[in-house]
């Protein structure tokens, strides 16, 4: 795949949620085992690292001579992912959540076209849900297990009380004082990248994340979101930068309906 493609994505698409199934029940199989503190004093576990191994495997499977990075391999990196085409991989967002027993923890893995995610994939194990979206073509969401058929799903207009998703673990000063100023805004807290979910799917409005995160954290749900109609920009509104120094992206706001400012 020489560049974005929309009927080469199509094709991949079961594949990659195949990988991310597979990815999603290793987590669970593994449980929050073996777990140490990376250099940047963030948690890491045997689950994280098994699920990174299934989804680099099927991804050389499936598409051969593509780069991938990934959370867990990119202190190793010193290139790869600096092409027009990459996977981006979090092989366990959400790993204080997935520690403390909580549910809210994903499968992500993204498609990155020159600097813009244009597959996003998100596996929930402890929902039995994946959200998934190709921009340009839409988003939808299907059982984790069983055959069940996939529903469309599309992001809607903000009601008069706008609910609005926030981190559980990161929920810092900015991100405040911007839901201060969010009339009669329902602040809901959630981990991991459930919350881009929730905007693609219509049950939620906004999402801003004022604070410093990961390209792995954010591409993922990025492309699910603008599969589904939303739009997601700086706190300037400027269009997200991947692949910066440290691949740190400063801050963000999701918002379901794009022309809500």
């Amino acid at each position: 795949m020489a560049a974005f493609d929309i009927a080469a994505c199509v094709a991949l698409m079961d594949d990659l949620t195949a990988i991310a199934t597979r990815a999603a029940a290793a987590i669970q199989e593994w449980g929050a085992s073996s777990l140490r503190h990376k250099a940047d004093g963030s948690p890491v576990t045997a689950a994280d690292e098994a699920s990174e191994a299934i989804i680099f495997q099927g991804l050389e499977n499936i598409a051969p001579g593509i780069p991938i990075v990934s959370e867990e391999r990119s202190e190793a990196e010193t290139s790869g992912g600096k092409g027009p085409i990459y996977f981006l991989v979090d092989p366990l967002d959400g790993t204080r959540e997935f520690i403390a027993g909580r549910g809210e923890f994903t499968v992500n893995i993204a498609l990155i076209d020159a600097g813009a995610p244009r597959v996003g994939i998100i596996a929930a194990p402890a929902s039995d849900m994946i959200w998934r979206g190709i921009v340009g073509r839409g988003a939808e969401r299907v059982a984790l297990r069983g055959n069940g058929k996939p529903t469309p799903i599309r992001t809607r207009t903000p009601p008069s009380q706008p609910v609005v998703m926030v981190s559980r673990s990161h929920l810092d000063s900015r991100t405040k004082a911007y839901l201060a100023g969010v009339p009669q805004g329902l602040p809901v807290a959630c981990g991991s990248s459930l919350k881009f979910c929730r905007v693609a799917e219509g049950s939620a409005d906004l999402y801003p994340r004022l604070a410093p995160t990961r390209d792995w954290d954010v591409a993922a749900g990025h492309a699910i979101v603008v599969a589904a109609g939303g739009d997601i920009r700086t706190a300037e509104g400027s269009a997200l930068a991947y692949g910066m120094a440290e691949r740190l992206i400063p801050d963000f706001i999701v918002r379901g309906d794009p022309t809500t400012r």
